[in-house]
């Protein structure tokens, strides 16, 4: 199939406008532009920023681009209709989006309490956006101008658009787009859907006739598919009894070998073939919303076959039944070719905030504002991790030139330059350019990871495009240093001794992050990342060419607890390890379970969707607060105010000998004054055995 050109359309006649400086926001400055009407409103849960890493801004220039006019309502008062109606009412459509993140996972912490502050809005100020705000805003748009129609998008709409469990409703909630009551919804990164769908509607065709672009999902049937039931592919067996242990058959071996042939391997993680009919014509049935919601085998199920069907090169077309009403998703978005993202993030982004918040301070912008993006997507494929599900695995990366052109436009247009570039990446550091060696075998691969269990063979991992992008970013003129902010996926890196050497002695400025996320083999296999020994590898060669430059700098490594699959013996091993490695994490994080991911599916069923359902493998999952505390607890061995949680733990654990005072004990048997208490319970009575926890302050419940 060949690739639609994203920027082959003829320009909508609005296009004699000409570019903004910034998309209008308030009827005023449509005044200003001489407008009369908006072509499309763009509403979304952020602050305005007219920058390539806001998406609002990314789709609005681009929808310029082809000539249609674009207004943004960023952060509108949902409280009432009439902020809706500022702009006036949309010739085309509405396009809606909570924002970057998705709303409640920017508004509640993993242990379900208010965050303090919201980095996408001015000055950081919490409350700005409604919960679940794709619903709040769409339902106020249908109020604003009825019959104008509505395309939901965004991270959000993304990662909800199939039945999916929510982690602070703590149920399974049905499709967002059937909630919101939308005419379409775009998923992932929408720029040919959301172009596409422009041009129809401006040539006059109704939005329910727009049912077959890929990216996109309706509840309106199409004709002509062959169904088959997703079951009769990935049988989940009987719920009851509990299963046999799953036997252990795909290994990394087996994969490679398999698929260095270029044929589908045996394993079951991979063993979907196609059948002899048309792929493209073929619609899968996922089980319905309601048997997903009280059947935890299905749910399983269903997820296990979204991440299947996810490669745009043989992804088949999905529906799910909702009551009376079919969600239809097709197949996911072709991604954009190098000459085709160098023209979108180059579009004439004014590269800072819209004028009314240049006078606030907008933590996310602040962030990003010296950076560069240089590729799109990531090939991990970590369980608990939404890029792959919302980019997708193929890597999409910018040309050299256009990435040079950037730093350019940075170093000489945006304010408060001083010669750093705070980072050139993307999803991950070190990706750029990296791909299938094959596109057959590219476009026929099941795989949910190229790096996991181990790196496949087919994929090409050659760092020298990165580093000769390196070299040549640094040597422009009034560039005095690039950082490396993004994350480094260091099983790859440790492929190329050279761009580590590269990264140390020219990129990091004293400290680099790194996530191997946990030390023990059970939780890893979970989460889908590679053992410890990649990192231990990639620490040895970091250190020993920083010594190289005379630079003294230090890994900080990050770690997640209580992620599925991870027992209390597994968080004691880590902090074991950390205290060896004289680690002393100050911020530590729990696992959140966010939409649509296989940690999320593991979470809330008990399953591993990793492997065939018939299987039934069953995860250990960690859901009360006070084992989640525990957890954490064990990643700030160091902090008093853990100990007595940690020593109770210890004894129950039959680990007793790791309380003391010597160097191989983990927590001293003593306990500081002041800490490991809460003063509003003991009101200046010392009650030892009660921990604190960091986050709240507040000892753990007692049981009734």
């Amino acid at each position: 199939m060949a690739k639609p050109q994203l920027f082959a359309h003829r320009p909508y006649w609005a296009h004699r406008f000409g570019i903004a400086p910034f998309l209008p926001t308030t009827r005023a400055e449509m005044d200003e532009l001489g407008w009369d009407s908006c072509d499309v409103i763009l509403v979304t849960g952020d602050a305005y920023v007219d920058h390539p890493s806001f998406g609002m801004a990314l789709i609005g220039r681009l929808l310029e681009r082809h000539g249609f006019r674009v207004g943004i309502l960023d952060q509108p008062a949902w409280t009432s209709v009439e902020p809706f109606r500022e702009l006036g009412r949309p010739n085309l459509m509405w396009g809606v989006t909570a924002g970057n993140m998705d709303s409640m996972v920017n508004r509640y912490t993993s242990d379900r309490k208010v965050r303090r502050d919201d980095a996408y809005s001015p000055d950081g100020a919490a409350g700005l956006r409604p919960d679940r705000s794709t619903l709040v805003y769409v339902q106020r748009c249908r109020e604003a101008f009825p019959g104008v129609p509505v395309v939901i998008g965004g991270i959000e709409a993304s990662l909800r658009r199939i039945a999916h469990y929510d982690y602070w409703s703590d149920k399974v909630r049905r499709s967002i787009l059937v909630d919101a009551k939308a005419d379409l919804l775009v998923y992932g990164n929408a720029e040919r859907a959301i172009v596409e769908i422009a041009h129809r509607l401006g040539a006059g065709e109704d939005i329910e006739a727009i049912r077959e672009l890929r990216g996109t999902a309706h509840v309106r049937p199409l004709d002509g598919f062959a169904e088959v039931d997703s079951t009769s592919i990935d049988r989940p067996g009987k719920i009851e009894p509990p299963p046999d242990p799953y036997a252990m058959e795909e290994r990394a071996a087996s994969e490679g070998a398999a698929c260095a042939t270029g044929e589908a391997p045996k394993a079951e993680l991979i063993q979907l073939r196609p059948r002899r009919v048309d792929r493209a014509k073929q619609v899968l049935r996922l089980p319905s919303f309601e048997q997903v919601a009280a059947d935890a085998a299905l749910y399983a199920h269903a997820s296990r076959i979204l991440h299947l069907e996810a490669n745009p090169g043989n992804a088949r077309a999905m529906v799910q039944r909702h009551g009376a009403v079919d969600v239809w998703l097709n197949p996911p978005p072709l991604p954009l070719t190098t000459a085709e993202m160098d023209e979108l993030y180059e579009l004439p982004f004014a590269r800072k905030p819209h004028p009314r918040h240049q006078a606030t301070k907008l933590p996310a912008y602040e962030m990003i504002k010296f950076s560069v993006t240089i590729l799109r997507g990531c090939f991990g494929g970590c369980s608990f991790c939404s890029i792959t599900e919302h980019e997708g695995r193929v890597i999409q990366s910018r040309s050299e030139a256009s990435i040079l052109r950037e730093i350019g436009w940075i170093r000489d247009r945006t304010p408060g330059f001083t010669g750093i570039i705070s980072d050139l990446g993307g999803p991950t550091a070190n990706m750029y350019r990296m791909a299938c060696k094959s596109r057959e075998i590219e476009a026929a691969c099941r795989k949910p990871s190229c790096v996991y269990p181990d790196i496949c063979d087919n994929l090409g991992t050659d760092h020298g495009p990165l580093v000769a992008l390196y070299r040549k970013a640094r040597a422009l003129p009034g560039v005095r240093r690039i950082f490396v902010a993004s994350g480094v996926r260091y099983d790859l890196a440790v492929r190329s001794p050279e761009w580590i050497r590269e990264l140390a002695q020219h990129h990091t400025g004293g400290y680099l992050k790194i996530a191997p996320e946990h030390t023990e083999s059970g939780p890893l296999a979970h989460m889908m990342k590679p053992g410890i020994g990649a990192y231990d590898r990639f620490k040895e060669l970091f250190d020993r060419y920083s010594e190289e430059a005379g630079k003294e700098q230090y890994l900080i490594p990050y770690f997640i607890a209580a992620h599925p699959g991870t027992t209390d013996e597994d968080m004691l091993a880590l902090a074991l390890w950390l205290k060896r490695n004289g680690f002393r994490p100050d911020q530590v994080q729990a696992f959140l379970p966010s939409p649509m991911a296989s940690a999320t599916a593991m979470y809330h069923t008990g399953y591993n969707p990793l492997r065939s359902i018939k299987a039934r493998e069953r995860v250990h999952v960690v859901k009360s607060l006070a084992q989640r505390r525990l957890h954490k607890a064990f990643l700030r061995y160091h902090d008093a105010n853990n100990w007595p949680m940690l020593r109770e733990a210890l004894r129950r654990m039959g680990r007793a000998d790791l309380i003391g005072g010597g160097k191989h004990h983990l927590v001293p048997s003593w306990q500081p004054a002041g800490t490991g208490v809460d003063p509003r319970a003991t009101r200046g009575r010392i009650q030892p055995g009660v921990a604190l926890t960091q986050h709240t302050g507040l000892p753990p419940r007692k049981r009734r």
